[in-house]
C-alpha cells in the first residue's frame, strides 16, 4: 500500500500523525458522527483536532479520484484553505493523507484543528434558541456575504453550519466542504443555495428570502417564492427517495 500526504505548513510537526492516522482513528472512542464517512475527536500533539475518515470509494469512484479528479479529503483540505484566504470561518485544516490499494485511491483522511460551538443552524430552525429570528437574519447575511465572495457551498444544509456567539454576535462556520465551488453568483441563484433548508415553518424560509432580497436589492416577492418552492421541491423529491426504497 501507496500513500500521498499534504501537511499544513503551519503544522509541520503533525507528519508522524498522518502515517500513524489509521491507528490512531482506530483507537480514538469518541466518534461525534457516523453515517458514509465517520468524524472523531482526538489530541494530537497537545490540539484538540477532528479527523474524518472518509468511506471508501466504490471501484468507478476509485479510477475517478485517481486519475480524474481529486478525492474527497484533498478537496475538503484546498476548499478550507480556500475559504480561509476568502476570509470565511471553517476549521483550520492541518493536512489530509490518502492510501492506494493496486494504484487506486483507497481510505482517506482529512484533520482539522477542533472548533468549539453553541449549536448548529439545524436548532435554529427547530426554535430550539430563543433569539432564533435574530440568528437567522445574520445568517442570512452570512451567507449572502460568502456568495459575494464567490462560495458555493453545494451541501449547504441545517447541520453543515456551525454557530459560535462572541461579543453579542454570532458566528457561522462552515464544515463538511469537500463539495465546494468558487464561482460568481448572481442575486436570484444565491437564494437557491437555501434548498436544502426544510423548516417546520414556512415562516422561517421568508425571514430568510426578506432578508436576502433586501441585502441583494431583489424582490420580496420573487425571493419568497424561490426560497419557498426550492426547499420544497427538494423535500419532495428526497421523500419520494424514501418511499421508493421503503423508508419512512
Amino acid at each position: 500500500m501507496s500513500y500521498k500526504f499534504t501537511l499544513n505548513p503551519k503544522y509541520k510537526n503533525f507528519e508522524k500523525n498522518l502515517l500513524n492516522i489509521k491507528e490512531i482513528f482506530h483507537n480514538s472512542k469518541e466518534s461525534i458522527h457516523k453515517a458514509r464517512n465517520e468524524l472523531k475527536i482526538v489530541e494530537l500533539n497537545g490540539i484538540k483536532c477532528v479527523v474524518k475518515s472518509f468511506k471508501v470509494p466504490h471501484f468507478i469512484n476509485k479510477l475517478a479520484y485517481t486519475f480524474f479528479r481529486e478525492g474527497k479529503a484533498k478537496k475538503s483540505y484546498q476548499n478550507a484553505v480556500k475559504l480561509m484566504e476568502l476570509g470565511v470561518n471553517t476549521p483550520e485544516p492541518i493536512g489530509i493523507i490518502e492510501f492506494f490499494e493496486g494504484g487506486l485511491l483507497s481510505e482517506s483522511y482529512f484533520i482539522s484543528v477542533y472548533e468549539p460551538y453553541e449549536f448548529t443552524i439545524r436548532e435554529v430552525f427547530h426554535h430550539k434558541v430563543n433569539t432564533y429570528e435574530e440568528i437567522l437574519k445574520e445568517f442570512t447575511a452570512f451567507t449572502y456575504d460568502i456568495h459575494q465572495k464567490g462560495v458555493w457551498h453545494t451541501d449547504y444544509s441545517l447541520g453543515n453550519i456551525l454557530v459560535t456567539i462572541q461579543n453579542d454576535k454570532f458566528k457561522f462556520s462552515l464544515v463538511d466542504i469537500n463539495r465546494m465551488q468558487f464561482k460568481t453568483i448572481p442575486g436570484y441563484e444565491g437564494l437557491t443555495n437555501f434548498n436544502k433548508f426544510w423548516a417546520k415553518d414556512d415562516n422561517d424560509l421568508v425571514i430568510i428570502a426578506k432578508e436576502y432580497a433586501r441585502l441583494a436589492n431583489l424582490d420580496e416577492k420573487k425571493a419568497i417564492k424561490i426560497v419557498i418552492n426550492e426547499a420544497k421541491f427538494l423535500e419532495a423529491k428526497v421523500n419520494l427517495k424514501r418511499k421508493i426504497k421503503g423508508q419512512k
